[in-house]
C-alpha cells in the first residue's frame, strides 16, 4: 500500500487509513469526475508504490477529458474475484494444472494460489428436467448432484487446497444475487485500511453489483485467473456515458420494462467499451433492486459497467439484507470522507455523452425474438411476431423450392419438406393442436429479475387473480420458477403466493441459472416431436437477459424477454399470436372474457406485499451458513492434497495448455499459408463459438462421450463439462444455429476443408489441418464475440489451431480473451470487410509477425485461381501488457513464467 497518498480518520474509536483525493495537487478537478472514475483513481493512489502505477497514470485520471478517445493505459487491481461454476471450474482446473507445471519447473506448487479473496457460487448446473410438480426441486437437485459429482468433488478439493478460495454450494442461489445480498462488502476494512469493494467476475453479468455502487465487470476466466494470481488488469481509461433518470414509472410498468428500454436506447447510442453511470432526480424513485436489474444488463446494452452511486437507498438495502449496522455506518463515513457519497445537493459529474430516460413515458415491453436490445412494445407484440413468422415461412418456402429445383437433395444438416402449420398432440391425457407462435416455455428464471421483489410479487399476485377467475396455463407450456435466492421463495410463501404460482404450474425447479443459459431441459417428447415434424416456429418467454439464437432451446426459434408477471400471462395465453391489450387470455367460470388488465395487480398491492413479507431476519437466516451446504455436498469424498490427483474423469481433465512449455518465450512468428476454418457474418456471439447447452449424440462431442462409455441421457450440458478440454474443443463452433459461410446452406458445426473442398465437421477439419501443420484463422463481421464472457470461446479455437481472427469489430471481453490465449485479433480497416475485399474463405493467408509497436499488419490472401488479395488490418492488441501476454503465448504462460522466476 502506498504511503504517499494515505491519510487517517477516526471512527467509532478506531483509527483507519485511507487514500483521499484531497492529497492530490489540483484535487478540485476530481470533484467533477464520474463516480466510477473516482473508484479507479483511488485504486491507483493505493497502489502508487507498485511498478505498474506511475504518476502520469494518476494525473491522466485527474485530468480526464470526457470527449477524448481512450488511449491511456492504466492498471486496475480488483479487491476480489467472483466465479460461477461453469466458468469457475476451468479457472480452477487451470490453477491446478499450473501447480503441476510449477513442480515440473522445480518450483514449489503452492506458489500458485489466489492472492485476493475468490468466491465461487455453484449456480449454473441445475437443469429443468422435472417441472410442474412439488417434487421438482428435490428431483432436479438429486439429478444435479449425480450428474456433477466429479465436478463438485473437484471444487471441494479446491476450496481446501487453495488459500483465499471459498465455494458456495449448489442450491443456494445465483452468483449475482448471492453477491448482492451477502458477499458484497462495499468497503473493505483490511488491517484497518479502508478501500472500495471492487471486483471482476467470470460471468458477464457481474455488473449486477454495480446497482449497489460496487465497481465490477465480467472478464474471461483467463483474465480472472491472472487477477487471482496478483496480476493487475490492464485497461484504457474509458469514456463514461451519463444516463439521467427523471420522472416516475407509471402504473403497470415494471423494472423489466425499464431495463429493456435502457438497453434499446444505449445500444442505439453505442456504449461498447464505455462505462455507463446513472444519475438524476429519478434515482430517488428507483429501489436498489430496480438499480440492480438495470446494472445486470450492462452486457446487453454493451457497456463495461452500468453503475449507480452510493446513497441512502444503498444503505437501506444493506440494512434490509442483514448487514451489520456497524459496517453500514462505516460505509457511510468512508464514502462521505472520500467524496463518493451521493445526495441531491452534489454536483453533477462531467460525462463523455449523456441521454435522458423519461421514466413516466415507459410502457410494458418485450425484447426479442433473438436479441435483448430489440425491444418491442407489448402492444406491438402480436404484429412483431407475425412479421417474424412471415419471414420464417418465406425462407422455408424458398428452401423447399430450391431443393425441389435441384432434384430434392438436401444440404448438410437439413431436412426440407412441406409441412402443415399445426400438429395434433396428445400429452398427459390432453389432446390439443400445436401451432406456429405457441409458447412452449414460460420461465421465471434467475438473474435479471429475481433480485427484485416487486416483479416477483407482481407475478404471484397476477397468478392469484388468474386462479380466482379459473384461468389455467396451456398444457403445451413448460412452466418453471428458478429464483436467484432462497429468500425469494421465503417471501413468496409468507405472502401466500407460492401456492398461487404452483396452481398455474410455476413450481420451484431449483435455485440457479436455468432457462436463460440453455438449461431449460427437454421439452415433453410429444411436443418436441410435433415441433420437429411440423417445423413449427414456437416461442419461449422468460424473465432472463439473454435470448440469442440456439441459446434457450435448440427447438425454439423465437425467444422473448419479459417481466415475471408477463411470463405468467403468456403461459395463460399459450401463444405469441395475441394482442394482450385487446384479446382475452381466456374465460372465467361464467364464460366471460378475461383480459390482462383484469388480473394485473396494482402498484399499491405490490408494495404492500413487499413491506409485509420481505425482512432482514430472513436474509440473516438464509445466509448464516452459506458455505456449509447440505448433507449431499458435505458427504462428497475429497482427497486432501496440494496437487490435484487427476482421477479418470469425463468432467475434469488436465488441460494441455502448459505441455512442452519452455522457460523463455519465443518471438511471435509470421503465419504462412493459413487456412480459414470458419467464416461468419455480424453479431456472432460467444454462444455460437463456445460450447453451450445440450450435447447432441451425433456431434463430435457426443461421439467422444459415447466412446468413453457415457450414454446420451448422462451427457449433461457443455457448460457442466467445461473442465474437460476434449469435450470442449469438439463442441467449439457447434451451435445448431451457427451459419458458417464456407458451407452456406448448412446450420451447425460444418465447414469445408481446403484445398480438398470436402465438407466435414469443424472439429474433424481442424484435426486434419493440424496433421498438416496448417495454421487456422476465422473471418468475421461486426461485433464478433458478443454475449457472455466465455473463456472457452477463446480456449476452444486455440486448441483447434486457430491462430488469428480477422473481424470488423469485437466485443470487449472476447477480444481480451483471444489475446489471453495467444490468438491474434486483427480488425479490417474502416469501411472494409471480407466481402468488400472479395475474400471467399478458400484462400491461403500469409500474415506478418507482430512486434511490440505493431499497429497495422499486412495480410496477403492467395486465391485458388492464383490471384493475390493484399490488405492492411489494425492490430487489436491494445496495451503493452497485452503484447506481453501474446508474446508468451497467453496470459497464464506469462504469469507462470514470472512466478517461476521469483
Amino acid at each position: 500500500m502506498s504511503k504517499k497518498y494515505q491519510a487517517k480518520f477516526e471512527h467509532q474509536g478506531k483509527s483507519f487509513t485511507y487514500f483521499p483525493f484531497s492529497n492530490l495537487p489540483h484535487s478540485e478537478s476530481v470533484e467533477s469526475l464520474p463516480y466510477c472514475l473516482k473508484i479507479l483513481l483511488e485504486n491507483l493512489l493505493r497502489h502508487a508504490d507498485q511498478d505498474f502505477v506511475s504518476e502520469e497514470d494518476i494525473q491522466a485520471l485527474v485530468n480526464w477529458q470526457p470527449k477524448a478517445q481512450p488511449d491511456r493505459e492504466i492498471a486496475f487491481v480488483p479487491s476480489r474475484v467472483l466465479l460461477q461454476d461453469f466458468t469457475g471450474v476451468p479457472a480452477i482446473v487451470d490453477l491446478a494444472a499450473m501447480r503441476d507445471a510449477m513442480e515440473a519447473m522445480g518450483k514449489a506448487p503452492e506458489a500458485i494460489n489466489p492472492l485476493s479473496p475468490v468466491e465461487l457460487v455453484i449456480d449454473h448446473s441445475v437443469m429443468v428436467d422435472i417441472y410442474g410438480c412439488r417434487e421438482a426441486l428435490a428431483k432436479n437437485t438429486e439429478i444435479e448432484m449425480q450428474r456433477n459429482q466429479e465436478r463438485y468433488q473437484f471444487l471441494r478439493w479446491g476450496s481446501q487446497a487453495f488459500d483465499n478460495f471459498k465455494v458456495v454450494p449448489p442450491g443456494t442461489g445465483i452468483v449475482h444475487q448471492v453477491n448482492l445480498e451477502y458477499l458484497a462488502r462495499l468497503v473493505f476494512a483490511k488491517d484497518e485500511i479502508l478501500y472500495p469493494d471492487t471486483l471482476v467476475g467470470t460471468d458477464s453479468h457481474t455488473t449486477m453489483i454495480n446497482g449497489l455502487g460496487v465497481l465490477g465487470w465480467g472478464v474471461g476466466g483467463i483474465e480472472a485467473e491472472a487477477a487471482m494470481l496478483g496480476q493487475p488488469i490492464s485497461m484504457l481509461i474509458p469514456q463514461v456515458v451519463g444516463v439521467r433518470m427523471q420522472g416516475q414509472m407509471p402504473e403497470g410498468v415494471t423494472a423489466t420494462d425499464l431495463v429493456l428500454t435502457v438497453t434499446e436506447k444505449l445500444r442505439k447510442l453505442g456504449v461498447v467499451g464505455k462505462f455507463v453511470e446513472f444519475f438524476g432526480p429519478g434515482l430517488a424513485q428507483l429501489s436498489l433492486a430496480d438499480r440492480a436489474t438495470i446494472a445486470n444488463m450492462a452486457p446487453e446494452y454493451g457497456a463495461t459497467c452500468g453503475i449507480f452511486p452510493v446513497d441512502e437507498e444503498t444503505l437501506s438495502y444493506l440494512r434490509l439484507t442483514g448487514r451489520r449496522e456497524e459496517h453500514i455506518e462505516l460505509v457511510r463515513r468512508y464514502m462521505q470522507e472520500m467524496g463518493l457519497w451521493h445526495d441531491e445537493q452534489g454536483a453533477t459529474a462531467r460525462y463523455s455523452d449523456s441521454i435522458t430516460i423519461e421514466l413516466d413515458k415507459l410502457e410494458p415491453s418485450l425484447a426479442g425474438p433473438k436479441r435483448p436490445q430489440d425491444r418491442i412494445a407489448l402492444s406491438d407484440g402480436k404484429a412483431a411476431y407475425a412479421k417474424m413468422l412471415a419471414g420464417y415461412q418465406e425462407d422455408l418456402d424458398k428452401t423447399i423450392a430450391r431443393f425441389e429445383d435441384e432434384g430434392g437433395d438436401t444440404a448438410v444438416g437439413h431436412d426440407v419438406s412441406a409441412t402443415p402449420t399445426k400438429m395434433s398432440v396428445e400429452y398427459q391425457g390432453q389432446q390439443f393442436d400445436l401451432k406456429h407462435g405457441d409458447v412452449v416455455i414460460a420461465a421465471i428464471t434467475s438473474c435479471t429479475n429475481t433480485s427484485n421483489p416487486a416483479v416477483l410479487m407482481a407475478a404471484g399476485l397476477l397468478a392469484r387473480n388468474a386462479n380466482a377467475l379459473g384461468l389455467k396455463s396451456k398444457p403445451w407450456v413448460k412452466t418453471s420458477l428458478a429464483p436467484g435466492s432462497q429468500v425469494v421463495t421465503d417471501y413468496l410463501e409468507r405472502a401466500g403466493l407460492m401456492e398461487q404460482l404452483e396452481a398455474l404450474g410455476f413450481y420451484l425447479v431449483g435455485y440457479g441459472c436455468t432457462t436463460c443459459i440453455g438449461n431449460a431441459g427437454p421439452l415433453p417428447e410429444p411436443v418436441a416431436d410435433a415441433i420437429q415434424k411440423g417445423k413449427l416456429l414456437v416461442a419461449s418467454v422468460l424473465s432472463g437477459n439473454r435470448n440469442f439464437e440456439g441459446r434457450i432451446h435448440p427447438e425454439v426459434r423465437a425467444n422473448y424477454l419479459a417481466s415475471p408477471p408477463l411470463v405468467v400471462a403468456y403461459a395463460l395465453a399459450g401463444t405469441m399470436d395475441i394482442d394482450l391489450y385487446k384479446e382475452p387470455l381466456g374465460k372465467d367460470k361464467k364464460g366471460n372474457d378475461i383480459f390482462l388488465l383484469d388480473i394485473w395487480p396494482s402498484a399499491e398491492e405490490i408494495q404492500q406485499a413487499i413491506h409485509a413479507n420481505v425482512s432482514a431476519d430472513k436474509f440473516q437466516q438464509k445466509y448464516a451458513e452459506v458455505f456449509k451446504g447440505d448433507s449431499q455436498w458435505r458427504n462428497l469424498s475429497v482427497q486432501s492434497s496440494t496437487r490435484y490427483p487427476w482421477p479418470d474423469s469425463s468432467y475434469v481433465r488436465k488441460p494441455p495448455f502448459f505441455e512442452g512449455m519452455k522457460r523463455e518465450p519465443q518471438a511471435p512468428e509470421a503465419l504462412s499459408q493459413a487456412r480459414c476454418l470458419v467464416k461468419v457474418g455480424d453479431s456472432i456471439t460467444t454462444d455460437h463459438i463456445s460450447p453451450a447447452g445440450s450435447i447432441k449424440a451425433d456431434s463430435p462431442a457426443g461421439r467422444y462421450l459415447q466412446e468413453q462409455g457415457i450414454v446420451p441421457k448422462d451427457f449433461n450440458s457443455y457448460g457442466s463439462r467445461r473442465g474437460n478440454h476434449e469435450v470442449m474443443m469438439r463442441g467449439t463452433f457447434a451451435n445448431v444455429r451457427l451459419k458458417n459461410l464456407l458451407v452456406p446452406h448448412s446450420e451447425g458445426s460444418w465447414t469445408k476443408h481446403f484445398p480438398s473442398d470436402e465438407e466435414m465437421s469443424i472439429f474433424d477439419a481442424a484435426m486434419k489441418y493440424q496433421q498438416d501443420n496448417t495454421p487456422l484463422l476465422v473471418l468475421a463481421g461486426e461485433e464478433y464475440g458478443t454475449g457472455s464472457s466465455r473463456d472457452w470461446a477463446a480456449k476452444g479455437p486455440a486448441l483447434l489451431g486457430v491462430r488469428c481472427v480477422i473481424a470488423q469489430s469485437y466485443e470487449r471481453i472476447h477480444r481480451s480473451n483471444l489475446v489471453g490465449m495467444g490468438i491474434l485479433p486483427l480488425q479490417y480497416m474502416e469501411g472494409e470487410s471480407a466481402d468488400s475485399l472479395g475474400l471467399k474463405g478458400d484462400e491461403s493467408f500469409d500474415i506478418e509477425s507482430v512486434g511490440p509497436d505493431s499497429r497495422r499488419l499486412k495480410v496477403k490472401a492467395n486465391t485458388s485461381d492464383g490471384k493475390l488479395i493484399s490488405f492492411e488490418t489494425r492490430v487489436r492488441i491494445d496495451t503493452a501488457n497485452e503484447y506481453q501476454y501474446y508474446r508468451h503465448g497467453g496470459i497464464l504462460h506469462y504469469v507462470l513464467r514470472r512466478l517461476a522466476g521469483q
